[in-house]
């Protein structure tokens, strides 16, 4: 564009002189001629450039920095006049450095471009490298990209919970931490039988065995075993709420994560399902190598419009019969319905739901209108959470504004509690 107009004011100063008959004129134009032949005899060649990028982590957490750095080495012809930039993806923040760099690069010289960047819960991909040359004037430049793909993944942060006290109707036979509703080695007291060679005299029953003196009586524990576990995020646009302080799904995604890594930290095969208009499957398995997929794939969650399956419709191959569900989401009025048909399906079901009424009070100023519209909507949660305690579906409702790790503990840490809700059966 610049050499189109540079050569469009010289045409024009040139056709004015002639047509005034003023060598003035045709004078101005001969040191804007020069330029313009100086640019043409410099016009730089595309750069022939090698570039290699490394980071300091490819896996991070919200808000750790991360270092990209870029090392480009001319394999061309000298270059007076070097630009070398690149985009850094959305949902990044440069926080020291920057991407970019004017330089001279003689040949066979090398470059190095480093900066700092953050950000949020996310997966991101860096791509090319534009590197643009340009003569001495300015006038003519020659770019090219650069290719030099990198990644990072950011995962959410994961709150430690120290204990989840499920019960679910069907459990593996390999030893952990879940009560297995049988009678074995464990800790809880599980009931009396007759004593057997082998058992140990301390668990003898002194009280039932003085009542039956034909007979020694030994206490039995219940067995604790692994279970399966699927767990639920919902990703739908509909269940979301979104304020100043933020969206409410991060808050799910976060819990998601709290539970899957205490889950798999006691032994438990986990799965996630990640809900909405895509479904996004992680396979059941064990140990750190699952936590790690779990939590690459909720770096990756985003939430999408449309449903595409209904909640009673889960393959049985991915989340067994009779096996634990737990379902993170704010929750819509026509889930219950759904819910209580997984019920009836013999799926253990537990419901944590983030509150999405005092989410959108936080901060707000209310008005009347306001305040009835919220209190209608508080109405309409608890006769939806009713529904589902009378369906035999226990719903943990997690206010925001408390810590998910107190919620939880208080929640869920001792199985005659786990099924009761942080604030109260609704």
């Amino acid at each position: 564009m610049r050499p189109l107009l540079l050569s469009l004011l010289i045409y024009g100063l040139v056709v004015l002189g002639l047509a005034s008959v003023r060598g003035e004129m045709i004078a101005l134009a001969l040191p804007l001629l020069v330029c313009l032949g100086a640019a043409l005899l410099d016009r730089p060649d595309a750069p022939r450039l090698s570039v290699s990028r490394s980071l300091s982590s490819d896996r991070a957490t919200p808000g750790a920095p991360v270092v990209v750095s870029l090392v480009i080495t001319n394999t061309g012809t000298p270059l007076d006049d070097l630009l070398l930039e690149e985009v850094v993806p959305d949902g990044l923040t440069v926080i020291d450095g920057t991407p970019s760099v004017l330089t001279a690069l003689a040949a066979g010289a090398t470059v190095e471009l480093m900066y700092t960047v953050s950000g949020g819960r996310g997966f991101y991909r860096f791509d090319d490298v534009q590197a643009t040359a340009r003569d001495r004037l300015g006038l003519f430049d020659a770019r090219v990209e650069l290719s030099a793909p990198g990644q990072v993944v950011i995962v959410p942060e994961v709150i430690r919970l120290r204990r989840l006290a499920i019960r679910p109707r069907r459990t593996r036979v390999y030893a952990g931490a879940v009560p297995a509703r049988q009678g074995g080695p464990g800790v809880e007291f599980f009931g009396v039988r007759e004593y057997q060679a082998g058992d140990p005299t301390r668990w003898i029953n002194g009280r039932v065995t003085a009542r039956h003196p034909e007979a020694l009586f030994v206490n039995e524990f219940e067995q604790e075993r692994v279970t399966d576990v699927g767990i639920i995020l919902d990703a739908r646009v509909q269940s979301d709420v979104r304020t100043a302080h933020g969206a409410l799904f991060e808050h799910a995604v976060q819990a998601t994560a709290a539970l899957a890594d205490a889950l798999l930290a006691h032994g438990n095969r986990v799965g996630l399902l990640i809900y909405g208009s895509t479904l996004t499957w992680t396979l059941p398995g064990y140990g750190k190598v699952q936590r790690e997929r779990i939590l690459r794939a909720l770096a990756r969650a985003r939430q999408r419009d449309l449903r595409v399956f209904g909640l009673d419709y889960l393959p049985t191959r991915v989340f067994p019969a009779r096996s634990q569900l737990i379902l993170v989401s704010a929750l819509l009025p026509y889930d219950s319905e759904a819910l209580v048909r997984l019920r009836a399906r013999d799926y253990q079901l537990l419901v944590i739901s983030p509150d999405p009424i005092a989410f959108e009070q936080q901060g707000a100023d209310e008005d009347r209108a306001a305040a009835l519209a919220a209190r209608i909507a508080r109405l309409e949660r608890t006769l939806l959470l009713r529904k589902l305690w009378q369906a035999g579906i226990p719903v943990v409702e997690w206010p925001i504004e408390q810590p998910f790790q107190q919620v939880a503990e208080a929640a869920l840490s001792h199985a005659p509690l786990w099924a009761m809700s942080a604030g109260g059966r609704p």
